[in-house]
């Protein structure tokens, strides 16, 4: 269930639910009610921007070809 929000925000609400929430009181029904819910709140996002290759622009851009 995870919301198109910006980085900050998603950052932000998993600090929350991390640190201080489940941490702080120790509480494993909390983290189990989280795992629940969204688990991205507790475990976040594996997903990381492509790296730009040599000598191309983006990620994934290519050079057009013309058959001229």
């Amino acid at each position: 269930m995870e919301a198109l929000w910006g980085g900050q925000a998603t950052a932000v609400r998993m600090a929350i639910a991390r640190g201080g929430l489940v941490e702080y009181f120790q509480n494993s029904k909390l983290l189990e009610l989280y795992m629940t819910y969204d688990p991205s709140m507790i475990k976040g996002d594996p997903r990381r921007t492509e790296p730009k290759k040599p000598g191309l622009k983006h990620a994934r851009s290519k050079r057009q070809k013309a058959y001229r």
